[in-house]
């Protein structure tokens, strides 16, 4: 797999946030996602969609991934989200090998994402201003729906 620098992954999460942005306009929860293929090619977007198709299973990463379609393999695929995946999206990260997660902020949430690279997930965690805000505006303002999601 190559190496992906921050520059790239910064452009990769922009992605992930126009998601996170659509999702809040919805109402819903604004987490979002991509998959990139080994080659960099976007395989698939998405975003939290829980509340607008009131389906708790459509995290960011799912969505992502179920738009990207069946791959032969996700070996070398790197999934991008604004914020540390749960455990849910992080068993799906691991079953299905996807090889690298960046991950936009884990300042609001800290999900699965140091038991992803104890298992050999390459992590880039890159802390950034703009998803942090976006979370933490959301939770304060929504906390019961926050609690909800995260099954607090």
């Amino acid at each position: 797999m190559d190496p992906l620098d921050r520059a790239q992954a910064r452009r990769r999460l922009a992605t992930a946030l126009a998601e996170a942005r659509a999702g809040l306009a919805e109402g819903g929860i604004p987490i979002g996602a991509a998959l990139y293929g080994a080659d960099g090619t976007l395989l698939g977007r998405g975003r939290n969609r829980r509340v607008q198709d009131d389906d708790p299973s459509t995290h960011a990463e799912t969505a992502a991934f179920r738009a990207a379609g069946r791959q032969r393999s996700y070996r070398g695929t790197t999934m991008v989200t604004t914020l540390s995946p749960c455990w849910y999206c992080s068993g799906l990260i691991r079953q299905f090998g996807i090889s690298r997660v960046v991950i936009g902020e884990a300042t609001t949430f800290h999900g699965g994402h140091d038991w992803l690279a104890e298992h050999g997930v390459e992590i880039v965690l890159l802390d950034d201003a703009e998803c942090v805000a976006l979370m933490r505006d959301f939770i304060e303002r929504h906390p019961a729906l926050w609690r909800e999601d995260i099954g607090a």
